[in-house]
C-alpha cells in the first residue's frame, strides 16, 4: 500500500537577487519586480523564504508585486533590520505537493545580474531528477 503524503519542494527561486530597498516603517512583506515574480512562478501574497547571502539571516514573508522591469527587491517591515540595499539574497518559493503533483512539477531557478535583470532561467522537471526508488 502506497502512503499518501505531502512533500515540501522548491518550485521557484530567485538566485542572488540584489536588495534595492529596506523600508522599516512598512507593514511587512517583500516587494518584488512583477517580471521576476513571474519568472520564478511566485504569485502575489504567496509566502516566500528570503535568505541573506552575507549574514545567513532567513525570513519568511509574503510577496507583493512591484513595478515590472524596475528590478525592485524591497524588504518591508521588521526584515529591514536584517536586509540592506546591495545585500544579495536568495528567494525561494516553496510548495507542499503530493507525489502526483511532484511528477508534473517544473521548478524554475532565475539567475540575475547586479541590477536584477534576468540573465538565464533554469527549468528542472522534478520527476526527471528523482532517483529510481522501490515502491
Amino acid at each position: 500500500m502506497k502512503r499518501r503524503m505531502l512533500r515540501n519542494v522548491c518550485k521557484g527561486k530567485l538566485h542572488r537577487a540584489t536588495v534595492t530597498e529596506a523600508r522599516l516603517d512598512y507593514v511587512g512583506s517583500i516587494t518584488i519586480d512583477r517580471d521576476l515574480m513571474d519568472a520564478a512562478d511566485i504569485r502575489p501574497y504567496e509566502m516566500v523564504q528570503v535568505t541573506n547571502v552575507a549574514n545567513a539571516a532567513l525570513w519568511r514573508t509574503y510577496a507583493i508585486p512591484g513595478d515590472r522591469g524596475a528590478g525592485t527587491i524591497c524588504l518591508n517591515g521588521p526584515p529591514a533590520r536584517l536586509f540592506q540595499p546591495t545585500d544579495l539574497v536568495i528567494i525561494l518559493s516553496l510548495a507542499w505537493v503530493t507525489d502526483e503533483e511532484y511528477a508534473h512539477l517544473t521548478s524554475h531557478v532565475v539567475h540575475m545580474d547586479e541590477h536584477n535583470r534576468v540573465v538565464r532561467i533554469e527549468s528542472h522537471r522534478l520527476s526527471e531528477l528523482q532517483e529510481e526508488s522501490p515502491d
